[in-house]
């Protein structure tokens, strides 16, 4: 995970694209998801920190992604960071 944030335009057309294959998905949603597939965000807290977004509000949000999107893989009982991925059988994303 690099941790650097994506080009902007980049990943905001491809956050949109995301929505409009799935309505369900609120921006952040979408956005979870595209950082996770362009390796800068694979937990809450650096997807929080990188996008300057509320760690309550990004942990909110994941708990609200359908299923098919990501799977929680860990949480820290502490600081509530929770680790998650891609289901190996999950929906696709469109990231070319």
């Amino acid at each position: 995970m690099t941790g650097n944030p994506p080009d902007p335009d980049r990943f905001m057309a491809l956050t949109a694209r995301l929505q409009q294959q799935d309505p369900r998905l609120s921006g952040i949603q979408a956005g979870m998801i595209i950082a996770l597939e362009l390796d800068v965000a694979k937990d809450s807290r650096s997807f929080s920190r990188l996008f300057g977004i509320e760690h309550s509000i990004v942990l909110r949000e994941l708990t609200e992604i359908p299923g098919a999107w990501l799977q929680v893989t860990s949480k820290d009982e502490r600081t509530l960071r929770t680790f998650y991925r891609r289901p190996d059988d999950g929906a696709t994303v469109p990231v070319e």
